[in-house]
């Protein structure tokens, strides 16, 4: 009897001391970590966060056995990994009401089934490594690969050979996530819904409903009672799939700042960058990314020497924004036959395609644009028959010696400074005061956006961002960012009093 009693209370002292580790193990969470809001809902729906190179790189840089991994993808066909995921993301099908074979291929779904984006990439990378290790193992078994994004392969349930292999893993997660986030009320978790659990292997259920065992959901808790409200329609999206808040779902969280980490090394409106190893340039405006689709698009505006390259994880801070497409200056033609003359941020209407040969322009040069293409541009001043220097031209009052800048029937001054850093071998035509005085005076020539400059007298260095000069607040936050020394302008007191102040440069490291 005293033997049992001592070993009823050795298998207690055991119990207990196992409760304390798990007990502590929790209090060893990452406290930033709120379970009711996980992800935001633009990072499960940004598909565009990362293109068939980034995925491949960041696959490549993690050194798992997926960076050279090529099976059968969801329709049969062979391809890498990379490809897999960025199809699955980017290059789905909807075939909801359209009657296929009992084995589509790809070419089948692509003539009968509507073309459809998924979800970030970002978010199947994350679930490869959640749920089977795949992103980091060099040597995984065969039935990770199989079951990759763990997809029908309930808890404690066997799971539906119907979703086996690799490429039907990760197209089914994808198109799954997509429904929840499309179609939230027809899943058990809900934005708003409180659910409790009392201790570790409790089940999660709504607090303001009475239902059946049969309706609960697992979770895994920490220690003593725990709630979850979700916040957003991500969250709820992350517990419809993995119903657990630690041993699931924390792991989302910690494996998200690891991979995709949130900086706050933001670049200001009117800066250009470029990702490490990627030759895409972008130009950062109304704090989104706006790519660059041709060269001429960018050089007919900026000099290669202002680009910053970043890493890809401080380009991902940015949303997307509307591409450039055309070259500064470029004639293009809307779908309702309109005629532009695109002018900076201006697309500028020819009143006539009578106009528009009168003055001279080449009906060839003439470039296709959509409603989309066009739509960032305000529309500006009409070119008419009389309008003037329609691509601007620098004129000088053959009196004051005073230089002009003249576009669209309106003169603007320009400071002798600013002749070699914007209108470098540009011809001077000489005019008298009579003939300028026919223009409408505009505002001075100013700096352009992204231009960096300092005055003679004073070391601090401004970026021309938003109309306003920001300064930067030290000359680590300079070097931090990136910006070149040599792309520095020493200017006039007198151009930068142009500016407002803005809001100081300031990176927190």
């Amino acid at each position: 009897m005293k033997n049992l009693k001592l070993t009823i209370l050795a298998l207690t002292m055991l119990i207990l001391l196992g409760n304390i580790t798990a007990a502590k193990a929790q209090t060893n969470l990452d406290t930033s970590f709120n379970p009711n809001r996980i992800l935001e809902d633009s990072d499960i729906l940004n598909y565009g966060s990362m293109n068939l190179n980034d995925i491949q790189n960041f696959l490549r840089n993690k050194g798992g056995y997926l960076s050279n991994y090529t099976t059968t993808n969801t329709h049969g066909d062979q391809k890498t990994a990379a490809e897999i995921i960025y199809d699955a993301t980017y290059n789905n099908y909807d075939c909801d009401g359209v009657t296929l074979s009992d084995q589509p291929t790809e070419a089948e779904k692509k003539l009968k089934c509507r073309s459809i984006k998924t979800v970030n990439p970002k978010l199947i990378l994350m679930l490869l490594q959640k749920e089977a290790s795949l992103i980091e193992d060099v040597s995984p078994s065969a039935g990770r690969l199989d079951w990759a994004t763990g997809y029908g392969c309930p808890t404690n349930w066997v799971c539906n050979p119907y979703y086996k292999g690799f490429g039907k893993q990760v197209n089914s997660a994808s198109l799954q996530f997509l429904a929840y986030m499309q179609e939230p009320g027809n899943y058990n978790f809900k934005v708003g819904q409180t659910y409790i659990a009392k201790d570790k292997y409790s089940m999660l259920k709504p607090v303001a409903k009475s239902i059946t065992d049969g309706d609960y959901n697992t979770i895994v808790t920490s220690p003593g009672m725990v709630s979850v409200t979700p916040q957003n329609q991500a969250t709820a999206a992350l517990y419809n799939y993995t119903p657990h808040v630690y041993n699931g779902n924390y792991n989302v969280y910690k494996l998200w700042q690891r991979y995709f980490p949130k900086i706050s090394r933001l670049y200001p409106d009117g800066s250009l960058i470029k990702g490490e190893g990627d030759p895409r340039v972008w130009l950062i405006e109304g704090g989104k990314k706006r790519l660059f689709i041709t060269w001429s698009s960018f050089i007919s505006r900026f000099k290669p020497e202002q680009i910053v390259t970043v890493t890809p994880s401080e380009l991902e801070n940015y949303p997307l924004g509307d591409e450039i497409k055309f070259a500064n200056y470029a004639l293009v033609e809307a779908p309702d036959k309109t005629i532009y003359l695109l002018v900076g941020q201006e697309k500028r209407p020819f009143a006539s395609l009578a106009v528009f040969k009168k003055i001279g322009f080449n009906p060839e040069e003439i470039e296709k644009a959509s409603s989309t293409d066009l739509v960032a541009y305000t529309t500006g001043k009409t070119i008419t028959a009389t309008t003037t220097y329609i691509t601007g031209a620098l004129l000088q009052d053959n009196k004051t010696k005073e230089i002009y800048y003249v576009e669209g029937g309106i003169k603007n001054l320009v400071n002798p400074q600013l002749m070699p850093i914007k209108f470098t071998n540009r011809k001077i035509i000489s005019k008298t005061s009579k003939d300028l005085a026919v223009y409408q005076t505009g505002a001075p020539i100013r700096l352009d956006e992204g231009t960096l400059a300092r005055t003679s007298s004073f070391p601090t260095v401004y970026l021309i961002s938003g109309g306003k000069k920001r300064p930067f607040n030290n000359d680590a936050s300079f070097t931090a960012l990136g910006y070149n020394p040599a792309n520095i302008l020493t200017v006039s007191s007198q151009i930068l009093y142009e500016y407002d102040m803005g809001d100081p440069i300031i990176v927190n490291n």
